[in-house]
């Protein structure tokens, strides 16, 4: 049973509904509507054929497949990629061929991309002289890592 419906157009006919593969999966899958070749460090834009209209306060987010990656080494550059609730463009996917030696091939109709819904928060950005103080204080990238 869904708890959001979500309005879907398509490019044409043969293009399929984003779809969930398992009971209580997050990601619908996503497919693509071209087949696309991807060398070794290479990168496209793939088009899904999909068009959604997202209720205000939602947002999808496209992630990668983990069997791709896994695999292949395909991966979502942008991951996750934001589809914002007023977008009503056709969703693409920038894919990333990060195997060094292995071209891999997609055709038509192929699972290429996970599509996520998730209820977001609007926030009211408000500008202050000084941050309240944190355990983490300003400790950033590796900050919590082992050092030496």
């Amino acid at each position: 049973m869904a708890d959001l419906e979500v309005l879907v157009s398509t490019t044409s006919a043969e293009v399929p509904l984003p779809a969930y593969s398992h009971p209580g999966d997050a990601g619908a899958d996503l497919t693509t509507r071209v087949a696309v070749t991807l060398a070794p460090g290479e990168r496209t834009t793939v088009p899904t054929g999909v068009r959604i209209a997202l209720p205000a306060g939602y947002a999808a987010f496209v992630h990668p497949r983990s069997g791709l990656a896994a695999r292949h080494g395909i991966t979502v550059v942008n991951a996750p990629g934001t589809v914002d609730a007023g977008y009503r463009g056709e969703v693409k996917v920038t894919l990333l061929n990060t195997d060094a030696v292995e071209t891999v091939t997609f055709n038509a109709g192929d699972r290429i991309a996970q599509l996520v819904i998730q209820r977001v928060e609007r926030a009211a950005f408000v500008h202050v002289e000084d941050l309240p103080g944190s355990h983490r204080g300003e400790g950033g990238f590796g900050s919590t890592g082992v050092t030496g």
